[in-house]
């Protein structure tokens, strides 16, 4: 088999879904917003992720490219000093709550 530069690499086990990059808040991330649709970049809007904002754009390659900010934060719908004991979903899934729990592997944390 040949390598082809223009060859395009497909999902799947073992591969990297996205690379995502920090922008301090909203005013930062559609400062890059601007600069790649600027250089010809097709880039989405602003994404409402719930606990951040994200765009997303792709290399020549494919790559897909996030930039979300740090705003609001992972702590809008918990605790901080609990982050990450109870499974937090998106509205959207809530409804497969049930489903979701069933097929996810347990996780133990060492004391």
């Amino acid at each position: 088999m040949t390598s082809d530069a223009r060859s395009i690499g497909r999902s799947g086990a073992g591969t990297i879904h996205h690379v995502a990059f920090r922008a301090r808040d909203r005013e930062e991330q559609l400062e890059w917003r601007a600069r790649l649709s600027a250089v010809g970049q097709q880039v989405t809007p602003v994404i409402d992720r719930q606990y951040f904002d994200a765009i997303y754009f792709r290399t020549p390659g494919g790559v897909l490219f996030e930039i979300a900010t740090d705003t609001p934060g992972f702590a809008v719908d918990e605790d901080p000093a609990h982050l990450g004991e109870a499974l937090k979903l998106p509205e959207k899934y809530e409804a497969h709550r049930n489903r979701i729990e069933q097929v996810l592997p347990q996780i133990r944390v060492p004391s």
